[in-house]
């Protein structure tokens, strides 16, 4: 890196214009053409930057998959430092009409997905540009999927295919906690469980049947006395469906399960006793599917010293850069499990993820798109 970039050299006006323009395309993950419009734009933008965009047509009926890349040196055994974003939003088409407008009150600037994470993906666009003309070591790549907010189903055979040539990983998911980056999350599971047992008549034959319901109540009991908060481990029944009518003994009943798991082995613990649920009436059958979705992102050693040169950076510009853990997955758990240092919640400060309160703090674009500049300026083989 030649020169160390500073927060007063980003133009924040330009950028927040830019960012109205990209909230008001609204991109719910289920909606290709919604997510490729706002693809289309930023495909335009980094190519007029002068970078290299190779688009991958979406699968599995999501948007497609945008690398934006540096040249390549001559040496292309070179690792890059790759940034992970995603530009589909939790929020349906039309939330900006009414449940959450796009409008500024004070340092607060809302609107769906502006936090989560459109702010943090044309930040890294911007910090891009910025390393380029200071000077980089590595080259850089900027992952966009369209299909994180939903498990980046279709995405995470090519995050995995980029991670194996990265020497970093820095994840643009929103900011925690008042500013706060991710150096660890939690791994993610999430089950299906459906429960059959024998209908009958409820007020003829009663006894004939097998409530399916009542064995999933039971089920329900079991599954939850798995959480164990001291460490740090949760298993939440997050739906329950089941029953025909109001008169009948119900023959089947789904659940479905969300597991939060701090590390591997107590993923395997928990897996494993989930898969193990047997029903006490032998009348009644358990069919359990379902996996690891995000693998958990623990701080390596290597990820603990990355975190310590982006404090060192931050600390350059004025501020405190704190680490913390979380519960909720990303992208980053895919790179971190690969053994690749990862630094996650490079985006934006805000608040209101998913809710009708999102928004970012304006306040916070000029400093941590600065020092996301200067953190993939400055990585090399020995940071």
């Amino acid at each position: 890196m030649s020169h160390f970039i500073a927060s007063d050299a980003i133009a924040v006006e330009p950028l927040l214009e830019e960012l109205r323009a990209w909230v008001e395309l609204e991109t719910p993950s289920a909606d290709a053409q919604a997510v490729n419009r706002l693809a289309d734009r930023i495909e335009a933008d980094a190519k007029d930057a002068g970078f290299t965009v190779e688009r991958t047509a979406g699968t599995l009926g999501y948007g497609d998959i945008l690398a934006v890349r540096t040249p390549r040196p001559q040496d292309a055994n070179t690792k890059s430092v790759l940034i992970l974003a995603h530009i589909d939003t939790v929020h349906a088409t039309g939330t900006i009409k009414d449940k959450l407008t796009l409008r500024q009150e004070g340092d607060r600037l809302y609107g769906p997905g502006i936090y989560d994470m459109k702010a943090g993906v044309l930040m890294a666009l911007e910090a891009m540009k910025l390393a380029t003309k200071a000077g980089h070591n590595l080259p850089i790549d900027l992952l966009i999927v369209p299909d994180e907010e939903v498990g980046s189903k279709s995405s995470r055979p090519m995050i995995e295919r980029f991670a194996g040539s990265a020497a970093y990983v820095l994840v643009v998911e929103p900011a925690r906690n008042g500013g706060k980056i991710v150096t660890a999350r939690k791994g993610v599971g999430m089950f299906d469980i459906t429960v059959r047992g024998r209908a009958s008549h409820a007020g003829v034959r009663p006894l004939d049947g097998r409530s399916a319901i009542r064995a999933a109540a039971r089920l329900v009991l079991e599954l939850e006395a798995l959480n164990d908060p001291e460490r740090g481990i949760t298993v939440t029944t997050g739906t329950i469906q089941g029953g025909t009518g109001r008169n009948t003994v119900p023959a089947e009943c789904r659940l479905q399960l969300d597991l939060r798991l701090p590390d591997a082995a107590m993923a395997d613990e928990v897996i494993s006793a989930v898969q193990k649920m047997t029903p006490v009436d032998p009348d009644i059958t358990f069919e359990i599917s379902g996996s690891l979705n995000r693998p958990p992102f623990a701080q390596s050693e290597d990820g603990a010293r990355l975190f310590d040169h982006a404090a060192e950076i931050a600390s350059r510009l004025g501020f405190t850069l704190e680490g913390m853990e979380t519960g909720g997955g990303s992208d980053g758990n895919f790179t971190a499990a690969l053994g690749v240092p990862t630094l996650d919640g490079l985006g934006a400060d805000g608040a209101g993820a998913h809710t009708f309160d999102e928004h970012i703090l304006v306040s916070s674009l000029a400093p941590r798109t600065a020092l996301l500049a200067n953190l993939i300026a400055s990585l090399d083989h020995t940071a």
